[in-house]
Parts: structure tokens; C-alpha cells; sequence
């Protein structure tokens, strides 16, 4: 899991999500469908949605470490 994504999701309470909707299907979010993004509460309406995030960003911050590696060799 990344530093920007927990899945701590039994201790998080939806009255301190920074979203009332999910991002991916613009329902309201839902108690058992939470995540902490950079230190936020971030809600979804589904666990699948909230999934799907934590896939998304832990693929693009893979590839981010990859460009970051690969960019590193340039500069030797």
C-alpha cells in the first residue's frame, strides 16, 4: 500500500470525508466505503469504487517511481 493511500477503512468516519459523492459514479458516499488519501478522508459509494482508487493511484505512483528510477540513470 502507498504512503498516500491507507485501507485503515474500520477506523475512518464518513463525517469527515472532504466528498459527499463518490468520484467514479456521483452517488453519495457510503460508512463502509472510506479511504485516507494524503491524510484526507475520501468517500466512495461502493467498496468497489474505492478499490478501483486505491488501484489507480498505486499504479500511477508505480509508474511515477519507475519514470523517477529510470530518469535517474540519465544524470550519473
Amino acid at each position: 500500500m502507498s504512503p498516500a493511500l491507507s485501507q485503515a477503512h474500520d477506523t475512518l468516519r464518513i463525517e469527515d470525508a472532504v466528498n459527499e459523492v463518490c468520484p467514479w459514479s456521483g452517488k453519495p458516499i457510503a460508512a463502509d466505503s472510506l479511504t485516507l488519501y494524503n491524510g484526507s478522508v475520501v468517500g466512495f459509494c461502493n467498496p468497489g469504487c474505492r478499490d478501483k482508487f486505491a488501484a489507480a493511484v498505486n499504479a500511477f505512483e508505480a509508474a511515477l517511481q519507475a519514470r523517477r528510477v529510470s530518469s535517474a540513470g540519465l544524470f550519473q
